[in-house]
């Protein structure tokens, strides 16, 4: 496995760049190149999933697991998880470039921080994927449920859609209570869904249980059959139409960036919660959202149902458990149910400092990891982590 480490001096020179701890590039195969970035492992081992997708370049790649370990960081920390943030891309087309082979040097790329990074699913891989990985590292996780039941951890792993989609459920719901100051409930609202694959369809039938209408449009078809299938209050709209119809929430679900200068101005809204991640186009349309005086749920706070599923997922396997959590459904299930609680916390800061939500998040996050050590400057790693850092190639200089 041929990999260089990213020299910070040229790293400093990227927009996303943020002092990361450490950035690989791996030679997969002939033709496939991988990136693994480690944003920050002060709370504990980097968690992040593995994305394969057809970037333009390397440099939009770099640009990416930059970003998104950051934004995992960010996550990890307000989901209440003694974890760092860390991200993998691969350069290919998931549907055509994608081989076990593949999969498998990610693995031997996973294993090579040792213990630093953990991997799981993400856009352009799934179960099977985690799989291939598997074999190569034990730094995975978010497995089928039936590789774990020997092991009894069964019950914590597989889809975490599910979950995603509960966590936003109880998101929408405490926002409603901020919002409204207890006056209305869902029974009277109208939800506009942006995006019914798995999550976004699951998150629709929970609000339609509690009475909800929903409006939805997606790109593809067969999600929207499916969601007028198991969705009786549903009316569809093409995709362009959703950023302006009258609802009470928009509910983003889909790719992000779909929230900038035009969809904002088009919200008839009083309340964005949704289980996309990246929903801002810039940092400063949270300022915008709130001058049209909407209501915004961060969207990696309401969305983190899945990553504490993973996080419970790989506490058990791994048998690193620092914050003593139980390690059973009920009690995960029950930490993804207080996604809500989380959700009134920022809302509530954010009026008490006169910040929008956004920014009150990310600094709350700030509060929780920024103090503390690295992970490669502690004992505390779960496994021997003594070659994470060792280079194993030369440093890229470009």
């Amino acid at each position: 496995m041929n990999f260089n480490d990213l020299n910070p001096e040229i790293l400093e020179k990227l927009e996303a760049y943020d002092e990361h701890e450490h950035v690989r590039r791996f030679q997969l195969s002939d033709d496939i190149i991988g990136f693994i970035a480690v944003h920050n492992t002060n709370l504990g081992p980097a968690l992040g999933g593995c994305r394969m997708t057809t970037y333009a370049d390397e440099g939009e790649a770099m640009h990416d697991v930059l970003r998104l370990s950051r934004g995992m960081t960010y996550k990890n920390a307000m989901a209440g998880l003694p974890l760092g943030g860390g991200k993998s891309v691969i350069i290919g087309n998931p549907f055509e470039q994608k081989t076990e082979a593949i999969m498998e040097a990610m693995g031997e790329a996973v294993e090579s921080f040792g213990g630093a990074y953990v991997t799981a699913e993400d856009s352009g891989t799934g179960e099977e994927d985690m799989v291939a990985i598997s074999r190569q590292t034990s730094h995975v996780t978010g497995l089928p449920p039936e590789m774990l039941e020997g092991n009894k951890y069964g019950e914590l792993g597989g889809n975490p859609s599910p979950l995603t989609a509960l966590g936003c459920y109880h998101g929408i719901r405490a926002a409603i209570k901020h919002r409204y100051n207890n006056q209305r409930d869902l029974s009277d609202m109208t939800v506009a869904i942006q995006g019914v694959g798995a999550v976004g369809l699951a998150l629709g039938k929970l609000l339609a249980q509690d009475g909800a209408k929903i409006i939805a449009a997606d790109i593809n078809k067969d999600n929207l059959a499916l969601a007028q299938k198991e969705i009786s209050n549903i009316e569809i709209v093409k995709a362009d139409e959703i950023f302006s119809v009258k609802a009470d929430i928009f509910a983003p679900c889909a790719m992000g960036g779909a929230l900038n200068d035009d969809t904002i101005d088009m919200l008839k809204v009083d309340i964005v919660a949704g289980a996309a991640n990246n929903q801002l186009a810039n940092e400063y349309h949270d300022k915008m959202l709130v001058k049209k005086d909407i209501l915004y749920v961060p969207d990696y706070v309401i969305n983190s149902g899945g990553v504490i599923c993973v996080g419970y997922e790989y506490f058990r396997n791994s048998q690193f458990n620092p914050q003593d959590f139980d390690l059973e459904r009920g009690s995960m299930v029950a930490h993804v149910e207080g996604i809500g609680k989380t959700v009134t916390d920022i809302l509530t800061a954010a009026q008490e400092r006169s910040l929008p939500t956004g920014e009150t998040a990310d600094q709350l996050a700030e509060e929780k990891f920024l103090s503390g050590k690295k992970l490669s400057d502690d004992n505390s790693n779960p496994e021997d982590s003594s070659n994470f850092g060792s280079n194993g190639g030369t440093q890229m200089v470009q």
